[in-house]
């Protein structure tokens, strides 16, 4: 019994449900500053990146020290939900920066 981790399954997915949260809402902020700011091309991406590691940093910090407290995997709070916040924050970008810099 010494060696076994029990793990609450309703916990596990409610905890990748916030970070998935997180993920979305940090994209679509950031998009939408994209788009504000007049950020094009490559600048818009790596802006996009930025913006995902400083929300991850925020995460494993709010869950420190206890990572493996809280999910199954300490990569999860760094790359869960990155690509999939990828084309929220397009939307955001694209719409915000056709609204101020093109019409």
């Amino acid at each position: 019994m010494a060696g076994k981790v029990v793990f609450n399954e309703a916990a596990v997915r409610d905890n990748a449900a916030t970070v998935e949260y997180c993920r979305t809402a940090t994209a679509a902020i950031s998009g939408g500053a994209a788009g504000i700011l007049g950020l094009t091309g490559l600048y818009g991406f790596v802006f996009y990146i930025i913006a995902s590691l400083v929300t991850s940093f925020f995460l494993v910090f709010q869950a420190q020290p206890n990572v493996d407290k809280y999910f199954l995997q300490k990569q999860s709070v760094w790359i869960n939900g990155i690509l999939g916040g990828l084309s929220t924050y397009v939307l955001f970008w694209t719409f915000l920066f056709g609204m101020v810099h093109v019409h």
